[in-house]
């Protein structure tokens, strides 16, 4: 419970401070505690980063797995990739921040962990989209490309989307499938 409070306080430092000027203080002080005392519940802020930017990966490759299984149709299965990539966005725009803008501050062996994660859910939607090229459903010169664009627009809703104000979630996530499917050259009604 309180290593939970803790990695909270921390993304919220981090997104706020950024990590660099993020101290365990700042942390503790977050939680209502000193920052030493911290090093009761986490070994280090490093190691918090980790932490964070590790779950946000898992949480996305796993949704993206959900979504995406027991689905054939090439065309399905980038509509439903890219909605669970356009909400999961949605919905943890602080984790996408820190995830994408601190991942210079990670240290090795946290750093090549994390880029294998990164590199592993790129290449679930570059074979996505090169197997709807090959079976002819997709008109794309290079899924690789394809793939980082439509990562792109996924990770560009962390910065933008509002839940109080503009486009809903719903027509976001509609409006950005529309958008992939488009960028692949997919015959979308």
């Amino acid at each position: 419970m309180r290593e939970a409070e803790i990695r909270s306080a921390a993304l919220e430092q981090f997104v706020r401070r950024g990590y660099e000027a993020t101290t365990m203080a700042d942390i503790g002080a977050a939680v209502g505690m000193r920052g030493p005392s911290l090093y009761k519940h986490v070994s280090s802020k490093q190691d918090l980063l980790a932490s964070l930017m590790h779950a946000t990966m898992t949480a996305l490759l796993r949704d993206h797995d959900a979504a995406v299984s027991g689905v054939d149709d090439p065309v399905e299965r980038l509509r439903r990739a890219v909605d669970a990539h356009v909400r999961f966005h949605a919905r943890h725009r602080r984790e996408a921040f820190v995830g994408n803008r601190e991942l210079r501050s990670l240290v090795e062996p946290h750093r090549s962990a994390i880029l294998g994660l990164r590199d592993s859910y790129e290449q679930r939607f570059r074979a996505l989209i090169g197997d709807g090229a090959a079976r002819g459903a997709f008109r794309v010169a290079d899924p690789q490309l394809a793939s980082y664009a439509i990562l792109d627009l996924g990770m560009g809703v962390a910065v933008w989307f509002r839940e109080d104000a503009g486009p809903t979630e719903n027509e976001v996530a509609w409006a950005q499938v529309e958008f992939a499917l488009r960028l692949v050259g997919a015959a979308v009604p």
